[in-house]
């Protein structure tokens, strides 16, 4: 599946309403999956004093973390394809 990441714009945002929506892209997208629609939450990083989040999510498509963060009533500014590298995959 190929990685999107779900930039957010979140003013006011606290952190327990924040914990909560990160709950909710994680049912979600299980119950989604239930269904058979390919899609994963993963994670997500929260900038406070730009009051933004950008969350990463697997997806068989863009259509699909669109139509998980709508379900998850998580509002959004835009989801790109994204690709992750880390500390560990490096020699």
């Amino acid at each position: 599946m190929t990685l999107y990441l779900v930039e957010r714009y979140l003013p006011g945002i606290t952190g327990e309403q924040l914990t909560a929506a990160a709950g909710r892209a994680k049912s979600t997208t299980q119950q989604m999956r239930d269904e058979g629609l390919q899609v994963r939450y993963l994670r997500s990083t929260f900038l406070p004093a730009e009051e933004k989040c950008f969350c990463l999510f697997e997806g068989a498509s863009p259509d699909l973390v669109e139509q998980a963060n709508k379900r998850a009533e998580i509002p959004f500014e835009k989801i790109q394809e994204a690709a992750h590298i880390a500390a560990d995959d490096l020699q």
